[in-house]
């Protein structure tokens, strides 16, 4: 970590502080009130956004200890001397400050930096790299995917003088972000792994977004490319006219650096034969995928260019592994939750993963398994000092080491209930001894200590069908619908329905951690399953039923009056209960006709509000009939009309304010006069809205996956499936795969209305859909028993098996089967 003292800092911005108490040493910078670790170490740097003003968390940083501040130039005078302890820098951007100071921080190292861009395969390269390279170089790599205009200050904050080789990413959205983040990052080596269509929404053209990509590149000395993309070597070459680089480019049809010859698949592995100059050069890789070799081949050059002997990269090359990149949180056994993030293991990732960990609520105690570091660059008991710190400020119930090194250093974790094994395989013999239940236990080892071995002994063993979740995903979509909100405007997340499909306190702890004013469920029990978890937002409960009121009390849930007969019932037992000023919400039937006091109903709902105590209103709401489409617009009109009558002459009786909403996901954007005080965020939170160009810019959030059980290769005049629906007229494969309708995929997509993918292709469902099984014909397709299938993701839209099913994306994500194993992800 760097070290610097604040006065420093501001000599660094060219800024004074505005008030300096104590010259305070900084060596942790942070963005996110959120994730705090050590306060007297961190400098806060207050950086607004679209929809909140960051200036609100200083109160409560300060409260927990931090004493050091970056702020813009509207913070006043007045807040200013309610911190009188604290050191602040006043600046004209924030952001601009953070980056300027990793600019700085930057340059004050001189070995071998290898800046990455390109639009995919950005994170693979760097892992691989460091993979390959960790035994010659120390190295610092950008921690997970931090390639933003704020993950990269963060990432080359944490480089020091023990460093001999960075690795960092950039990933841009915008034109002008990259010009910003190659002052940052400096590199003197670069890689542009691939153009594709991913976060194009912000640039005119596909040779726009290139043209703005390749500004990383600027002042590189080495630059690694893919030779046989026309538009990329053009921009290459154009970019060379410049500035001089040398082109470390590699390519499978024409002269280069590196030419690739061949490229033989051998059952799992490939061996790729290539020219180097002027000398064939091979290797082998456990992989046949396209997007993996043109990674590896990156790579490759990238050890070429370092001087690495070819007998060295071709060992190192045979034993790369498939990378999990991902932060997964699984079911385990005995009620317990698994996070597993196991792909990395230092102390940047594992504040990251601690973080994670602290946003879950649904149990209270939580445990760290963690092995030894091998990638700090500290000395070990420097390390496993900062480590034991970690975890006590976390409140860490418990700790289990894995590895002879934290081991040795056991002693400094007095402080915490710990347990050390001298390896995994200890580990896992001495399992059932170590009584997990009703936890949450955080995985978090070095690759080499293989710590899923672990992951598989926790968790819960269910059929190979899942719904993998994208955490990661369901924030962007959050984030993105956020900025197109009026300021002050308060957003409810529905998490009915299981969270259309997705999950429960799951979706709800992240919801939490984003700082949602409301959550919504459709019956109390789905509120006291959020409550049990640790959820602690409002929830309004919209299907109100006598024999939830008990649970409403008792667990603190809003219930929704929609009828003169409910609303009676529910007095009545809060009459009985002494209760008074319980907090409800009152929905108004404005044109939808499900639920609600209609027009006629609300001078008698007046009187009644008026003439009872028990009850305050936290909000009176309605119901959009058809606000995504354009043809009702006039409809949707007439309700907001009498959505604003009703509610006024509400707040004509109670005289005081209450929050008033109507807009739901798709009139956010299609009608924004009606966002009024808070807006219900339902079915695009979960990556799905009917506008087009809203599609595009947000992210789906949910992929079901299943498995091959068997192929066949049937017969002209063989038939598939019950009832013999389908009969072959030539030969054909069928894979059988391992889900059904009651997993939830519809029998309405038998007999070649619906389809999968199987390794990238499409392939139909051939005859009827079965209750735990449906074929696929894979005619023509390669694939093997065993290969993952797509039943619906990010390449198959769930909208497009929807249609093809005659349905909705709302019934297909619902039905689900609560069977169906359900991963999050968290990128």
């Amino acid at each position: 970590m760097a070290t610097y003292r604040f006065s420093a800092i501001a000599s660094i911005l060219h800024a004074r502080p505005v008030q300096l108490i104590n010259d305070c040493t900084i060596e942790l910078l942070l963005t996110d009130s959120r994730k705090l670790l050590i306060a007297d170490k961190t400098l806060f740097f207050s950086i607004s956004s679209v929809y909140r003003k960051a200036d609100i968390y200083i109160e409560d940083l300060y409260l927990k200890g931090v004493r050091c501040f970056i702020v813009d130039a509207n913070f006043s005078n007045e807040q200013l001397a309610a911190f009188p302890e604290a050191n602040f820098i006043q600046v004209e951007n924030v952001l601009s400050a953070l980056q300027a100071i990793a600019s700085y921080h930057r340059s004050q190292f001189h070995f071998p930096v290898i800046g990455i861009s390109g639009s995919n395969g950005k994170t693979i390269i760097k892992e691989w790299l460091f993979h390959l390279l960790a035994d010659d170089y120390e190295i610092v790599r950008s921690p997970k995917s931090y390639n933003s205009q704020i993950g990269v200050p963060l990432s080359v904050w944490q480089m020091n003088n023990r460093h001999e080789l960075a690795i960092f990413e950039a990933g841009i959205s915008l034109p002008g972000e990259m010009k910003l983040l190659e002052r940052i990052i400096q590199p003197n080596i670069g890689i542009f792994t691939n153009l594709g269509e991913a976060h194009s929404a912000g640039f005119e053209s596909i040779e726009h977004k290139l043209s703005e990509k390749t500004e990383l590149f600027k002042n590189c000395e080495t630059l690694v490319f893919q030779a046989d993309d026309e538009l990329i070597a053009g921009e290459f070459l154009k970019l060379m006219k410049n500035h001089s680089f040398f082109p470390a480019c590699w390519s499978r049809k024409k002269q280069a650096w590196l030419q690739i010859i061949s490229e033989k698949k051998l059952d799992n592995y490939t061996l790729i034969e290539a020219v180097f100059e002027n000398k064939s050069i091979r290797i082998t890789v456990p992989f046949t995928d396209a997007a993996s070799l043109e990674n590896i081949i990156h790579c490759w050059c990238i050890l070429l260019q370092l001087k690495v002997k070819d007998n060295i990269i071709e060992e190192r090359m045979h034993s790369l592994k498939p990378l999990e990149m991902r932060l997964q949180l699984k079911h385990g056994n005995n009620n317990c939750s698994i996070i597993n993030d196991s792909y990395s293991a230092d102390i940047t990732s594992l504040m990251i993963a601690l973080d994670f960990l602290q946003q879950q609520h649904q149990h209270n105690n939580k445990t760290v398994i963690i092995s030894d570091i091998l990638e700090s660059g500290k000395q070990p008991e420097e390390l496993y000092s900062d480590i034991a710190h970690l975890l006590k400020e976390k409140k860490i119930s418990k700790l289990i080491g894995v590895g002879p090194e934290i081991s040795a250093y056991s002693y400094l974790f007095s402080s915490i209930p710990s347990q050390f094994f001298s390896s995994t395989e200890q580990l896992i013999s001495r399992i059932s001894d170590l009584s997990f239940k009703n936890e949450t236990i955080l995985l978090k080892g070095a690759r080499k200590f293989e710590f899923e071995k672990i992951s598989y002994a926790l968790e819960e063993k269910t059929h190979e069908t899942v719904m993998e979740i994208n955490l990661a995903a369901l924030r962007h979509n959050l984030t993105f619908y956020r900025s197109l909100l009026k300021p002050g405007v308060k957003i409810m997340a529905m998490v009915k329905a299981f969270s259309y499909g997705s999950g429960s306190f799951e979706i709800a702890n992240i919801l939490q951690h984003s700082g949602i004013n409301y959550l919504a469920v459709a019956y109390a029990d789905e509120g006291v399953q959020l409550r049990k978890a640790g959820i602690n937002l409002p929830i309004m409960v919209m299907n109100t039923e006598a024999a939830g009121f008990e649970n409403l009390i008792r667990y603190s849930l809003e219930p929704e009056l929609y009828s003169f007969a409910i609303t009676a019932k529910f007095l009545q037992f809060l009459r009985i209960q002494k209760i008074e000023k319980y907090p409800v919400h009152v929905k108004l039937d404005t044109g939808m006709h499900r639920l609600g006091f209609e027009s006629m109903d609300i001078d008698a709902l007046c009187s009644l509000i008026s003439e009872s105590p028990e009850l305050i209103i936290r909000s009176v709401f309605s119901h959009l009939a058809a606000s995504g489409e354009q043809e009702h617009d006039t409809f949707t009109k007439e309700q907001s009309g009498n959505f604003i009558r009703m509610a006024d002459q509400i707040r004509e009786v109670t005289g005081y304010h209450f929050i008033r909403h109507i807009g739901n996901s798709s009139a956010i954007h299609r009608h924004p006069d009606l966002q009024f005080d808070m807006i219900r965020l339902g079915i695009g939170l979960y990556g799905v809205d009917a506008d087009p160009y809203i599609q595009r810019r947000i992210m789906n959030v949910s992929t079901l996956k299943t498995t091959i059980s068997q192929i066949k290769h049937i017969l002209p005049g063989d038939s598939v499936g019950y009832s013999r629906k389908t009969t072959v007229n030539m030969p054909a494969t069928i894979a059988t795969v391992r889900v059904g309708y009651a997993d939830g995929y519809p029998r309405a997509l038998s007999n070649g209305h619906g389809f999968m993918l199987v390794n990238g292709k499409r392939a139909s469902v051939i005859g009827n859909v079965c209750m735990d099984m449906t074929m696929l014909d894979i005619t023509g397709i390669e694939a093997e028993e065993g290969d993952s299938v797509i039943v619906f993701g990010d390449h198959l839209s769930i909208s497009e098996v929807a249609d093809a099913a005659g349905t909705i994306a709302y019934e297909m994500l619902t039905g689900v089967s609560q069977r169906v194993k359900r991963v999050y992800f968290e990128e």
